[in-house]
């Protein structure tokens, strides 16, 4: 499958020799563009693993416990993506235009005269400094970026979380960073509730509104009250901040590292019908630009990163491609097709929600199929492992890319595999999922998570109704 990218020659030519053999980078030519969080069952016991990330052996109760709760967290995707329920948009990014990424490529024409520079965050925040962190001779004093820890369970990363402060004086709580869900949410006087929560009552700032709110998650449901406080990242502080205080939830929610959840889809799709952290950011113009870019790491518990307003050069290898959204709900863009070792490919025409609360890729179990049939000796593990799961030769050499908007990008393949099934199977289970159309996910939807944006830098271009993705420093 050939290749496209909207950037000139020059470019490609100076990066891509550069960059590492194991991923396939797009080439030059023409560029075209329910708040429900995925939950585990309690930790198991460490597994071995190999290539520092990927476990030895299958661990089917936490990949298939994340399948089931994508499946319920896309419910109502199908009436969102065709407009039907949703809050009217409110344009909190009017006064910000489109992110200007010609520094980047500048750097990248000119990137063996000096490298990006990794330097300290402060936690003062002005709107008029640069947006690009890391280019040489410049001063980023003005950021500060949220560290994210990855909650590795199984050789699968499976949250990535970080620190947010609630209430006045600040109380730190650690949030899930999920851009397929748009609320805010928390743990407050909750007797069920095993994680760090707030107390609401040590708040000067703190209002509850009594009105009554429940979320589902797979099998699992929190329910509480909407309230508003001031919530801050560092410098980066929104008052009257709504977000959802949990007073219950149920047991599957025992153990996992962080308190609570911070959406950042749209508003469009806000169960509380109100503005997330981000685009309260912006409505009140406290960022440098109306984006902001996620650093995954892979099977590491700190290096992981998300940066309000700011775009770190230190975390890529190469410039920012453009995929115009579909529509501002999820993030969606348009996906093409699949395809194996550049030589086979399948169409899709699938709208793909790029969802950081999602470790796997959900396509539609006809899509799936047609995937695996392209792989020799790969089977359906319905029976050994539940539905939509399969499995294919681990000693099988594969180079595996998706299509967006015509361009193609490619998915590492420790990353795509899951584990052998057994100590002694020579087969490995795949991290491309197949969903059941009679489970209510959308036929034409794909979720595009962390298996394929550990691999790509990715930047969301709220202004510029647009994601981009720069091939990241992991590949290294």
């Amino acid at each position: 499958m050939h290749l496209h990218l909207g950037i000139g020659l020059a470019v490609s030519a100076i990066y891509v020799s550069a960059l590492p053999s194991d991923i396939q980078y797009p080439r030059a030519g023409r560029q075209h563009l329910i708040t429900n969080l995925k939950r585990t069952p309690p930790k198991t016991p460490a597994l071995r693993v190999s290539n520092g990330s990927q476990p030895v052996v299958f661990n089917a109760n936490t990949a298939s416990a994340e399948v089931q709760g994508i499946i319920n967290k896309y419910s109502q995707a199908s009436q969102f993506l065709n407009g039907i329920g949703l809050n009217p948009e409110t344009h909190p990014a009017t006064s910000y235009a489109p992110f200007n990424d010609t520094p980047i490529l500048d750097y990248f024409r000119n990137a063996s005269s000096e490298l990006a520079t990794p330097l300290a965050y402060s936690e003062n925040v002005n709107a008029d400094a640069s947006p690009i962190i890391g280019l040489p001779q410049t001063n980023y004093t003005d950021f500060h970026a949220m560290a994210l820890k990855d909650d590795v369970q199984g050789g699968m990363d499976v949250s990535y979380y970080g620190p947010l402060q609630f209430g006045t004086p600040e109380q730190e709580l650690t949030v899930s960073v999920d851009t397929g869900s748009a609320d805010l949410w928390i743990p407050v006087n909750c007797p069920s509730c095993s994680n760090t929560q707030f107390a609401p009552a040590a708040s000067s700032t703190f209002q509850n509104s009594k009105r009554k709110m429940s979320l589902v998650y797979g099998a699992g449901r929190v329910s509480g009250t909407v309230a508003h406080d001031t919530v801050a990242l560092g410098g980066l502080a929104v008052d009257q901040q709504k977000f959802v205080a949990v007073r219950s939830e149920s047991e599957d929610f025992m153990d996992y590292p962080s308190s609570g959840l911070l959406g950042l889809a749209f508003q469009s799709i806000s169960r509380m019908n109100a503005p997330n952290f981000f685009e309260n950011l912006l409505s009140s113009r406290k960022l440098p630009a109306g984006i902001f870019s996620m650093h995954l790491t892979r099977g590491q518990v700190d290096g992981s990163q998300i940066c309000f307003g700011c775009y770190d050069l230190t975390k890529t290898v190469g410039p920012i491609q453009w995929l115009n959204l579909t529509t501002r709900t999820y993030w969606t863009v348009n996906m093409g097709g699949m395809a194996i070792n550049q030589l086979q490919s399948i169409p899709t025409n699938l709208t793909a929600a790029v969802d950081s609360g999602t470790s796997l890729l959900l396509v539609p179990d006809a899509v799936a199929k047609e995937f695996y049939d392209m792989i020799p000796g790969s089977q359906d593990a319905t029976t050994e492992r539940g539905g939509g799961f399969y499995t294919y030769p681990c000693s099988s050499s594969l180079s595996l890319s998706l299509s967006f908007s015509g361009m193609s990008f490619s998915i590492r393949t420790d990353d795509f595999n899951l584990g052998k099934l057994s100590e002694e199977s020579t087969d490995c289970v795949g991290g491309i999922i197949g969903v059941d159309p009679n489970s209510g996910f959308p036929s034409n939807l794909a979720i595009v998570g962390d298996i394929f944006m550990k691999s790509w830098y990715s930047t969301f271009d709220y202004a510029g109704s647009r994601v981009g993705f720069a091939p990241s420093v992991n590949n290294k």
